[in-house]
């Protein structure tokens, strides 16, 4: 609306280098005429989200948005696709949308389903440009969940952005349900292990990312994309990929068992 404007228009003006229209369904009515609408009244760019099928990627980048961000469902937190029956597996979702995008130039975002380094090349490798993460940051010192202990072991609060708390505290608009004072649901809420410092996780994060393009040969992003190869896998492929036949006694920085199989 004409609030939504006037504040894209301040964000600008205060020099903002772009703004996000943020919310779990990107491509529905309602957001490609804000789209249209602010993107009239603003210059800087303006990044859109969240989709998973290419002709949503098609529609908001003939309404002119200069970034995508993509996923529907596949956050460690995250009920929708079980909630609403909605949703595209991640991989699927980034490739399908970077076939679209890539004829733009338009770069996308991959946002949930990142638990290693190793998804952040697979995600980069099928047509994104950047990941967006979540729980991985989510137990650092620096975030603002509260800190617990449980059976000896420091722990962070971490909660979706469609759970009950985060509902109540406001963030409802997100998913639709505005001034409504009956929630259904579209998150949890839990914890995640402590992992200390940013700094010191983005530095294994990077360190797997080049790791990762060592491996394929490849210089940068650009050609990761060109060199690296999907192959399918069966959930015995996925148990072989991880530590097995032994009991983890010193566990690595970059490395944690979620039990994902």
């Amino acid at each position: 609306g004409a609030y939504d404007i006037d504040r894209a228009i301040n964000l600008e003006n205060a020099g903002s280098d772009f703004l996000v229209i943020d919310t779990a369904h990107a491509h529905n009515r309602n957001v490609i005429s804000s789209l249209k609408k602010i993107r009239k009244a603003i210059h800087i760019d303006i990044i859109a989200g969240n989709i998973a099928t290419a002709e949503a990627a098609e529609d908001l980048i003939s309404m002119g948005v200069d970034g995508l961000r993509v996923g529907i469902g596949p956050g460690s937190i995250c009920t929708t696709r079980i909630v609403a029956g909605v949703g595209v597996p991640q991989l699927t979702a980034i490739s399908d949308v970077a076939d679209v995008a890539g004829e733009h130039g338009i770069p996308i975002i991959a946002d949930g389903g990142i638990r290693y380094s190793g998804d952040m090349i697979k995600a980069l490798a099928a047509g994104a440009s950047t990941v967006m993460l979540g729980s991985l940051l989510a137990g650092t010192e620096e975030s603002p969940g509260t800190e617990m202990i449980i059976n000896g072991r420091k722990y962070k609060a971490y909660r979706g952005m469609g759970s009950i708390g985060a509902i109540k505290a406001g963030k409802s608009d997100r998913y639709g349900k505005l001034g409504s004072n009956e929630f259904i649901a579209e998150g949890v809420e839990g914890s995640v292990p402590y992992r200390g410092k940013v700094s010191e996780n983005l530095f294994q994060f990077v360190g797997g990312i080049k790791t990762g393009m060592g491996y394929l040969g490849a210089e940068n992003i650009e050609q990761l994309k060109e060199k690296a190869v999907f192959v399918k896998i069966t959930n015995n492929g996925l148990k072989e990929s991880h530590p097995h036949d032994i009991r983890i006694v010193s566990e690595p920085p970059n490395y944690q068992n979620f039990d994902v199989y």
